[in-house]
């Protein structure tokens, strides 16, 4: 029968996937010295004890014939019991915390190099030593996954920001070697880039700062219907352009629909998704902002008749510059891709939920669900 490997890993196997590798012996043979020597030491302290109490039991009892059987019975009886228990209570031991304890040194050392792709098997272990190593997993498995988001923001940044910079480095190289003529449009079209560079690195800024729980929240008392009606008058000029109708709808008491909150995230977040519906939603469409108190919450909802998003999409959709046509651009009207994350980020951040539902060819709803107190 096969025996499976302590170690379980993720990823391209470690060169010691068919054994213990090397320092695991190391410690573990260690961790087994120092067992030895403790329970070494109980046995010399028990045979000391052995001897002071037939010392006892002479003085006490005399020199007689009966106490020498006595005092030599009982010490060979214990001379056989006390090995076979120390040897018993000392394998348990070694099998029960030397061993997963070898294992877990190990597999910190490892992490330590840099692989994160080790685990500690399991092996149905209880008690301590069991819940330490799922909590181990877990922890490994938290720093994996923390591992793969940097690298995937890393190229993900490196990505957007290569666009823009292009853009201004062919348009200074054109102007400064004649090709183009140093007019207006040129000009405005250089500094349109550098804005959008501006943004991204703000919209970067404010997600690390919500995911690190740092984003400082000024909250006060909101006025929901008064936040939805501003929104609704920054876009009106939009939505009136692209033939579409942007409403309002306060379906609670005006008196109802208050909470405290930075109105200025609020607002950062309902602007999101209504330029988000305003991209989406063709002409003759409509998009409806609604305000609703289900105590303990205010529900708000932000929805459209567009084109939807596919039941494949969605789970996606809160993902940094994730978009569900990646081969449209920003020259189509799509924005830099953090527009939704950093609205889930600034709704969790005033310890609410946002959620999305959505039918193809029908249109998309978000609602927000944010507690009034």
């Amino acid at each position: 029968m096969k025996h499976e490997p302590r170690w379980r890993q993720h990823g391209p196997p470690p060169p010691w996937v068919h054994g213990p590798p090397p320092h695991w012996r190391r410690k573990r043979g260690w961790i087994f010295l120092w067992f030895s020597l403790i329970f070494g030491l109980m046995a010399l302290l028990i045979f000391a004890g052995m001897g002071v109490l037939a010392w006892l039991l002479v003085r006490g009892l005399g020199n007689g014939r009966e106490t020498a059987v006595l005092v030599w019975l009982g010490g060979c009886g214990l001379a056989l019991i006390l090995p076979l228990l120390a040897v018993g209570i000392g394998g348990r031991a070694f099998r029960g915390i030397a061993t997963p304890l070898a294992e877990i040194m190990a597999a910190v050392d490892t992490v330590a190099e840099g692989d994160l792709t080790v685990r500690v098997a399991d092996n149905g272990r209880r008690g301590q030593f069991g819940r330490l190593t799922r909590s181990f997993n877990r922890m490994i498995s938290e720093l994996q996954r923390a591992d793969q988001q940097r690298r995937n923001l890393t190229a993900d940044v490196a990505h957007e920001l290569r666009t823009p910079l292009h853009i201004i480095q062919g348009n200074l190289e054109g102007l400064l070697d004649g090709v183009y003529e140093p007019t207006p449009e040129h000009i405005e079209a250089t500094l349109e880039e550098t804005h959008t560079l501006a943004r991204l690195v703000d919209d970067l800024h404010t997600l690390s700062q919500a995911e690190a729980g740092q984003l400082p929240l000024h909250l006060e008392p909101v006025d929901v219907g008064e936040l939805l009606a501003d929104v609704q008058t920054s876009f009106s000029g939009q939505a009136e352009a692209g033939a579409m109708t942007l409403t309002v709808e306060l379906q609670s008491k005006p008196a109802d629909l208050t909470l405290m909150a930075d109105p200025g995230r609020l607002d950062q977040v309902l602007s999101n998704l209504v330029a988000n519906a305003l991209r989406h939603t063709p002409p003759g469409g409509e998009i409806r902002l609604t305000a609703v108190c289900h105590p303990p919450h205010i529900r708000l909802t932000v929805a459209d008749t567009g084109e939807g998003i596919p039941a494949a999409d969605l789970p996606y959709i809160f993902n940094r510059f994730w978009r569900g046509d990646s081969a449209r651009t920003r020259a189509d009207g799509v924005g830099g891709g953090l527009g939704l994350a950093i609205a889930k980020q600034l709704v969790e951040a005033h310890q609410g939920q946002i959620d999305v539902s959505s039918t193809p060819g029908q249109g998309t709803c978000f609602t927000i669900s944010l507690p009034i107190q």
